[in-house]
């Protein structure tokens, strides 16, 4: 939740688990008119700010049919994390797979994706970073996801500074991690026309000073 998008979306809105996705109403099941009523609602008003009666009205079924389906709000908030965090992996394979054997193209599309959706109007943030904040206890089972999906994050920019062949490849992975969370946060603040177009530069720049010329 279109066309690319990052995180939370980038191959779509969706992809990056960030943007709302419009779903067609129709033969879809209540589980599912729940969960993209709930994926809308949640990442456009918040979690918290959004109760099961919001998400029951706007799906269009009963409060029965929801708890039917999902055994209580926490539980539903963990379906939305969890169906973001699956988008938001298949849209990142989906880049990297269109430059095999080229860390240094990879990384960059990447970060253009970020980039162009974190610059819509819609963009509200990633929401794996959005439910950490909401969510401070590491019991809660949206913040288990949310921080699953970081840690992922974290492995897989480690992963490409490796094969880009920095001498500190955990170190540049984490300065990555840092320049997309700041993209993530200053994009509500500042717009499309904010820090958040000097994205791909900033990131080519960490590049270029922690890796070998290529």
């Amino acid at each position: 939740m279109t066309t690319p998008s990052a995180p939370g979306g980038v191959a779509s809105d969706e992809a990056a688990g960030t943007a709302p996705v419009p779903s067609p109403t129709g033969a879809r099941s209540a589980r599912e008119r729940v969960l993209d009523a709930a994926k809308r609602l949640f990442y456009r008003d918040g979690i918290r700010a959004i109760g099961v009666e919001a998400v029951v009205e706007h799906a269009g079924v009963t409060k029965m049919s929801l708890y039917r389906n999902f055994s209580s709000k926490d539980d539903l908030v963990a379906a939305y994390l969890s169906d973001r965090d699956r988008r938001y992996w298949q849209w990142w394979d989906a880049v990297v797979a269109r430059h095999p054997g080229q860390p240094r193209e990879q990384l960059r599309a990447l970060f253009a994706g970020v980039a162009k959706v974190a610059a819509m109007p819609e963009f509200r943030g990633c929401p794996f970073t959005n439910a950490a904040i909401e969510f401070p206890a590491a019991d809660h089972p949206g913040r288990r996801v949310a921080e699953a999906n970081k840690q992922e994050l974290r492995r897989r920019l480690r992963s490409l500074a490796g094969d880009l062949g920095a001498a500190d490849a955990e170190g540049l992975g984490d300065q990555l991690v840092l320049l997309l969370e700041g993209a993530y946060v200053s994009s509500q603040v500042f717009g499309r026309d904010g820090p958040v177009s000097g994205l791909a530069a900033a990131a080519a720049a960490l590049v270029a000073a922690g890796t070998p010329p290529g």
